[in-house]
């Protein structure tokens, strides 16, 4: 009678588990889709301070012909970018003319704005015109090191073989970038490190580095007193801004493309390192940014709102949720029949531990970039959710399908031969004699990777899939430790909430021992 109550309970228990994960999913998504039900104007900008301001003023702008306009800040790179904004998730975004010759068409010889206007063309893609302002790479020091080695251009680093180089790593992989300024002023240094760049100028100014990548309009450069080495072989092309935008939004909303446009040559490089200046150095939220400069230039009454601090967190826990909920539960359904077939089938199973041990070994970072292209290929999102919850699902699968494994394998023999005894079906005894019975080993692998899971979502947030990794990433732009905690608190008490969650169901699901 003990063994069949047993039975019941954690046959029910896993019932009811299986049900409350599948209702903590189906929320998450139904708030996830409550926010991508209308079809604004959805706007990218890269993981720095100058283009999140560009992105503030280009939404801004739209929004002033009563258009609405959603600003993805901090969207990703450039190849992250452009791809998106191929395949239709974001419809414009700012980028730099140097950057779409020297990267995003590098190698085919692009000389003008024809030429990149052509090549844009056969993408779907329109570019408008310069802004005004050029915002090209430099090698800067701090004016202290350089006056005391007597360094004032980009040749003189030749002379000193032992400086400390840390650059951003998009500039140590770039065309332009590092391979290229290497080869073509011949520098001999072999201390180089790839840092994120609002950390770079904080390690220069510390003595921890010697030389960075700059970008010229960059608030930093005065603050700091950095000495920006002359480019005297002229390696670094021009980087005017512009926006580019997918061609069908002319059709779909002209207007919008109309307000963009009249940006042209309204922001020359002191009122951009100004702008960058108030976001970065002072603190001021880029929207309020945008809507003072088009007050005061274009006399545009922007009134592009900030939002509270209250209505992001709700906002990044929403998408965090969604993002563990959803890719927990998709594991649920896949490693726990994996681990069933792997104890059933010795040598397959052997098989199947290896694989999921091995997509265990993939590192987060580099499984997001894979999965990119992948999607892309097969017509699916290849930014934001979709590859960081597939990434989450991959990284489930091993805690799940080894505990479901060692679960059923520890299983005594005797109760088996009991159930043979009885004459149950094999489908029988896996449901009522073994899966029960290893409740609690498969429990304690979907408490692992749900806990795991909120960690690693964060990660999400480098790709556009925003969560608490959001804040934390925008934290470390302005070195605004409060923004950083705002992403890293809510994260460690949803991880600290899931694994109590889990331990009050185990209570539930997997009964105590009778005792004796």
């Amino acid at each position: 009678m003990r063994t069949t109550h047993h039975q019941k309970v954690s046959r029910h228990g896993i019932t009811n588990a299986a049900i409350t994960t599948l209702a903590i999913a189906t929320l998450a998504i139904q708030c996830h889709a409550a926010d991508v039900s209308s079809e604004p104007v959805k706007i990218g900008s890269k993981t720095f301070t100058e283009s999140v301001i560009l992105g503030e003023i280009a939404a801004a702008m739209i929004e002033s012909t009563g258009t609405r306009a959603i600003h993805r800040a901090e969207f990703g790179g450039t190849q992250i970018l452009f791809q998106a904004l191929k395949t239709d998730e974001i419809d414009l975004y700012p980028e730099y003319t140097g950057t779409i010759t020297h990267e995003i068409f590098a190698g085919q010889n692009l000389k003008s704005l024809d030429d990149i206007d052509a090549a844009l063309a056969k993408q779907n893609i329109k570019m408008t015109r310069p802004l005004g302002f050029n915002n090209t790479y430099a090698l800067g020091m701090t004016r202290q090191r350089s006056s005391e080695l007597g360094i004032n251009t980009i040749s003189d680093l030749k002379n000193h073989p032992d400086l400390r180089f840390g650059f951003s790593n998009e500039f140590l992989d770039r065309d332009d970038g590092w391979p290229a300024l290497k080869k073509s002023y011949n520098l001999p240094q072999l201390n180089v490190a790839g840092l994120e760049h609002a950390l770079a100028y904080r390690a220069l100014q510390s003595g921890a580095l010697d030389v960075m990548d700059l970008y010229t309009t960059d608030a930093e450069i005065a603050y700091y007193d950095l000495h920006a080495l002359t480019d005297d072989r002229d390696h670094f092309p021009e980087y005017y801004a512009v926006y580019l935008y997918r061609t069908d939004l002319e059709t779909r909303d002209s207007q919008a493309v109309t307000a963009i446009s009249r940006l042209a040559t309204t922001i020359d490089n002191p009122t951009m390192t100004a702008l960058n200046a108030r976001a970065k150095l002072d603190r001021v939220p880029e929207a309020i940014v945008a809507n003072d400069f088009l007050n005061q230039t274009l006399d545009i009454e922007a009134n592009r709102a900030v939002e509270s601090r209250t209505a992001q967190i709700w906002r990044n826990t929403k998408e965090h949720l969604f993002l563990v909920s959803t890719s927990t539960f998709a594991a649920i359904l896949v490693a726990i029949p994996i681990g069933v077939i792997a104890s059933k089938r010795r040598k397959l199973g052997q098989a199947l531990l290896a694989i999921v041990g091995i997509l265990q070994t993939i590192p987060s970072l580099a499984l997001l970039v894979l999965l990119m292209p992948i999607l892309a290929a097969i017509g699916l999102r290849s930014v934001g959710d979709t590859p960081a919850i597939i990434a989450l699902f991959v990284y489930s699968l091993l805690p799940i399908v080894r505990n479901t494994h060692a679960g059923l394998v520890g299983i005594p023999a005797p109760l088996r031969e009991s159930a043979d005894a009885l004459g149950l079906s094999p489908m029988a005894t896996l449901f009522q004699i073994e899966l029960p019975l290893a409740a609690r080993s498969i429990l304690a692998g979907v408490k692992i990777a749900a806990v795991v899971n909120v960690g690693f979502a964060t990660l999400g947030a480098l790709i556009a899939a925003g969560g608490y990794g959001q804040p934390i990433l925008t934290g470390i732009r302005l070195n605004d430790h409060t923004l950083i905690l705002q992403g890293a608190i809510p994260a460690a008490m949803l991880a600290i909430l899931t694994q109590t969650t889990f331990d009050i169901l185990e209570r539930f699901i997997v009964p105590a021992a009778p005792h004796k």
